[in-house]
Order: C-alpha cells, then structure tokens, then sequence
C-alpha cells in the first residue's frame, strides 16, 4: 500500500528519569507506519488505493489492535470528475495539515455509512449507526462531489458516540444518517466543533436522537428526535424544547444557546511554510460564537515546534515517557496501543498531550494510567483509555485538590474516551477523576461496554464514570453510559454542562442489586447535596433493561433545591417496550416513562421537563 511518512531528524536527547538516572530517549523517529501522509503530487488514484486499503482493514474492527492516522499536506486533492471517497473506518483519523481548514481541499466524500451487523444474507441486513464509534475528521474542506445512487450529492456522517467533526469546512448536502443503507437508520448522537457547513439549505439530522454542535455556522438543522443542543453555533434553531409543534404531533428538541461560555479548541499538528510540522494549541475563548478560523488563521494560542515533543511508541516504556515529561517535553502519542503499568505523570504547567489515530492507553495490574499534577494549561487530546483486567481506582485523574485552577487557563480534555470492557475484560471503580478547579471537559465519551468481551454486571465492573471534586468546571459535550452507581457524581461548586447524554446500565440482575438505600436505582446525574450552584443544558438519560425488565430507577437526575442550581430542556426516554422504567425526570418532578401505548407514550417517547425548578 503506498504511504508516505512524516520524518523528525532532530538528533538525540539525554533526559533525566527518576533518582537522577540518565534515559536516552530517541527522537529521530518518524510517525510510525500507522501514520499514512498524503501530497497533492500524488495521484487520486494512488491516494484512493491507500485508503480503500484502511478501510477493509478497519471498517468492521469495532474491538480491533489498528489505529490508522491519515494526514492530508495542504492542496487539493481529487476533481469533480475524478473524486476522492474516503470511508472512515473505526479508530480511523483523518486530517488535514493546513493552518485553516481552507489549506486542504478534498473534491470527493468523507463518509460514514451504516454498518451492517447481519453478513449472512444478501444483501448484508440490520444496517444501523448504533455502534459507529471511536474515528474522527479535522482541519480540512470538502467540496462533495461523486458517488453513485443517492450517495452522488451528499457526504454522510452516520455515527454515534466518540466520532467527532472538528475544524471541517463542508460544502455541499451533509446527512448525519445513512438514508442509502437498508433500515433502519438509528444513530446515536455526536459531537461538532469549530465546523462550517454551506451549499445546502440545512443539515440532515434524520433520526440521530441527540447532537451537540459548538462554536460552528450551519445553514440550517433538519429535525429532530429527542435532545438536539447548540452552543454559539450561527444559524441555530432556536429553542423549542418541549413546545408543542403546530400539528400538536410532536414536542421540540432543540436547546440552543447563543454563546459558549467557555471553550478552547483541540490542539492540531500542522505544516508550517517551510514543511516543518507544528502543533498549535489555541487560545481559551469566553462567551464565543462561530468557528475560531473565520477571518483565517486564529491569532493568540502557541505555536510548538513538533520538536518540542517526545514522540511515543507502544514500544517505549512509561519511564521513558515519564523522564521526558518531567524534562521538560510534550508528549504525542503515535498510533497504537500502549499497555500503561504505571502512572504517565504530568506535572508541569501548559504541557500538552496529544494522542494520534485514537491511541489507547490499557491499564495494567490495577494502575491509573496518567495523572495530571496540580498545574494550569494542560491539553490532553485524542486519546483513549481503556480498563484492565485488574481494578484500577480511576483511570485519569486531574489534580490532587479543589484550590487553585482557573478557567481563564483550563486543563482541558479534548475528545478523551474511556472503556470499561468491549475489547476485553475490564475493570475501574472510577473513569475520571477531576480534583482541579476551573477544568474543561470538550467532547468525552465514558462507556462502560455493554457488549463485546468481559461484559457481564459482575465482570466489567465500575461504579462511576466522572467524579467532579473541583469548582468552576465546565462540560461541553458530557456522554456517560452503563455505570452501576451514579454514572456523573458532581461535588464541586459552579460547574456547568451543556449537553449530557446517558444510558443506563442494562444488565442488573434485579432491583436489589442497583439499589441506593431506599432509592430505586441510581441517579445518572447526581449534584451534590452541599452544592450551591450548579447549571446543565441538554440534558438525556435512557433506560433499557434487558436482564430484568422489572427494573425502576427513582429519578435520571438528582440535585439540591436551591437558587443558583437550575437545569434546562431534561429528558428521560424507554428505549424499549416494557424494559425498565425511570419514575421521574430529576428529583420528584417529571412524568414516568413507562412505554404504555395505551397512555399515547410508547417506548421512545420522551418525558420532558423544560426547566428545573
């Protein structure tokens, strides 16, 4: 397959590792093969040869050991006679390498289709999104042309968590589902930042049943099915969450807020004029709206020399790792998967880590596989990590206590996704742990697997998916599924969540075992009683229990009544007929959702509540 490599000549570096000892960390390293670089001298016909060969080798790996980065140098690339299709398979990245999303033009597709479970029969059945998890696109444009059938005039995106847009420049019809696959076409939901969208007169949302878009322009929002949310986004909707459409057939599902409060833009590598690859870190952004690029490049983040960074290899052991971090390097994590047996320590101010074509960090013997110290301006981007077979307490931890940290200059969590079980048998008390006042959490999907291997309710276990102890944290783009106690437990005061979707566990044997005292169930979203001031938008939790249907849970949402604690346009949905019902929304308040179609509510219809209190 051709391939061309992103070469570092920059010599050899002497680190100090722990008690003082000298650590040779080599940094004439290239990328590594799983790092695919394209130019615009190449041919469409090679390029197209080089990518159809990564998707059959990931299109269908869901639990596969590939990790595949496909980066793209400024140009352009296909024609509209001659385009190129790229199919973005699992644990896929494809990105451009400008400066702006402008520098790298792609006159073809970047698809997501459906993924078709049923192979034995002709042709493949049960093509759905449900599962299209853990890939990504960023920094560049595509101008949609090619295809063939209902595929010709428009790029499909059909996925469901962890698959995120960033930085993309799209012009030409956009479909969030694959309406070309055989039904049904379920999708579960995304994630949308700093993206521009024209040639059309709105997005497809088709049945994604939630979404969250950030700090983008679109022309328009199709429809929607129960939780749609948009933060500085220009051309939202506006908000009609739980208002009765003009046909009294169907409630509102958009929550759109006109600016973000806080957000900082994901970290990128890039080729500067002279060829040498860079990574840009951007600036934090207060009360923002629209892309970050609209008048060109952005102005007032850092640039770093990709020199500037310990290239890391699944090879390299963590003391390697570590001794270049505490020497003063960043840390880029080529793609891979990294058995961690002990903590990766992070503990100097602004220090960012960056992970490529989704590399996963897998906890071995019970470790926490990174921490981050006591410091301001961390960037952790793209990476995942996965549980082991032995308890880890958590598996990222941000800080040691609530004092100090300010979101002026956040530590901040850019598409960071964390598995308990699915590949193999995992277990963690807690995903992620953030002790660090004035945090950042863009786009995190925390997942404890509720299929796929050493899944059982006393296999994969884990009590919590994120517990916030600092003040002042933010979350934009929160999904958080299947934990066995409250799958967000949030303790510190002033945090703020815009969009947060959530499943409940599906597998407890029966009610005595998912039981809170004398609560049915836990809370997917639990406030800490002593919390003053907490505020959410957008918010969804769903039940399916498919070992005792009999199941309740008390409430999805549980907060302190008080002044300054307010949440806004909450659902609660039965994905199922019959299996499991969640008896209010938050607190008392809210209607049951019980799938009685003899009520006008059968599995899938929402209850709402539009404000809390």
């Amino acid at each position: 397959m051709p391939r061309r490599k992103a070469v570092l000549m920059v010599g050899l570096a002497l680190v100090l590792g722990a008690c003082g000892q000298v650590v040779t960390a080599v940094d004439n390293r290239d990328l590594g093969d799983n790092v695919k670089v394209f130019d615009p001298s190449m041919s469409t016909a090679e390029i197209q040869a080089a990518v159809d060969a990564v998707k059959t080798q990931q299109l269908n790996a869901e639990f596969g050991d590939g990790r595949v980065a496909l980066l793209f140098k400024p140009g352009t690339y296909g024609t509209p006679d001659k385009p190129l299709l790229i199919d973005v398979g699992y644990y896929t990245e494809v990105m451009g390498l400008g400066r702006t999303p402008n520098d790298v033009v792609i006159n073809g597709h970047l698809n997501v289709y459906n993924r078709c479970l049923d192979t034995t029969t002709s042709p493949p059945g049960n093509c759905i999104a449900l599962d299209n998890f853990w890939r990504s696109a960023s920094n560049m444009t595509v101008q949609v042309a090619g295809g063939e059938g209902c595929q010709t005039a428009t790029d499909f995106w059909a996925v469901s968590q962890a698959a995120p847009l960033r930085r993309m420049n799209i012009v030409g019809k956009f479909s969030l589902m694959d309406y070309c696959s055989a039904g049904p076409q379920y999708a579960s939901g995304g994630f949308i930042a700093d993206s521009k969208f024209s040639g059309t007169d709105a997005l497809i949302n088709g049945s994604q049943q939630q979404f969250l878009v950030r700090n983008s322009e679109i022309p328009g929002w199709s429809n929607g099915v129960w939780n749609q949310v948009f933060s500085g986004v220009v051309g939202a909707p506006q908000t009609n969450f739980g208002t009765l459409s003009t046909d009294g057939k169907s409630l509102g599902t958009y929550t759109t807020l006109p600016t973000t409060p806080v957000s900082r833009e994901k970290p990128y590598l890039y080729l500067d004029s002279s060829g040498a690859y860079q990574v840009y870190v951007p600036d934090t952004r207060q009360n923002s709206s629209g892309v970050s690029w609209a008048s060109g490049a952005e102005s007032g983040g850092r640039t770093l020399p990709l020199t500037s960074f310990f290239i890391a290899r699944p090879s390299d052991s963590v003391a390697l790792i570590n001794a270049a971090l505490a020497a003063g390097r960043n840390l880029l994590f080529t793609p891979g998967i990294y058995t961690v047996g002990q903590s990766i320590q992070v503990n100097r101010a602004n220090t960012v880590v960056l992970g490529l074509g989704l590399a996963t960090l897998t906890a071995q013997d019970g470790a926490v596989p990174m921490t981050v110290g006591d410091v301001d301006g961390v960037d952790i981007a793209g990476l995942t990590f996965d549980a082991g077979s032995v308890n880890s307490p958590t598996l990222l931890k941000i800080g040691t206590t609530s004092t100090g940290g300010s979101l002026s200059n956040p530590v901040a969590l850019h598409d960071v996704f964390f598995r308990i079980g699915g590949p193999h048998l995992g277990k963690a008390s807690n995903s992620l742990e953030v002790n660090r006042s004035g945090t950042l959490l863009d786009h995190l999907w925390v997942w404890r697997a509720d299929h796929g291997s050493g899944v059982g309710w006393t296999d994969n276990t884990a009590d919590h998916g994120v517990i916030v102890n600092g003040n002042d944290v933010t979350a934009t783009g929160l999904f958080v599924e299947h934990f066995q106690k409250e799958e967000v437990l949030w303790n510190g005061e002033r945090g703020k969540t815009i969009f947060f979707q959530n499943e409940l566990p599906y597998d407890p044997p029966n009610q005595a075992a998912w039981k809170n005292g004398t609560t049915l169930g836990y809370a997917a979203y639990k406030v800490a009683d002593t919390v003053q001031t907490h505020e959410g938008w957008g918010m969804g939790s769903y039940i399916f229990m498919n070992v005792d249907p009999t199941i309740h849970a008390s409430n999805a949402f549980n907060v302190p009544v008080a002044s300054g604690v307010k949440l806004h346009s909450l659902l609660t949905v039965q994905l199922n007929t019959g299996k499991g019902i969640i008896d209010h929304v938050v607190n008392q308040t809210g209607d049951p959702v019980t799938g009685d179609a003899a009520t006008g509510k059968p599995a899938g219809t929402p209850s709402m509540v539009i404000n809390f209190p």
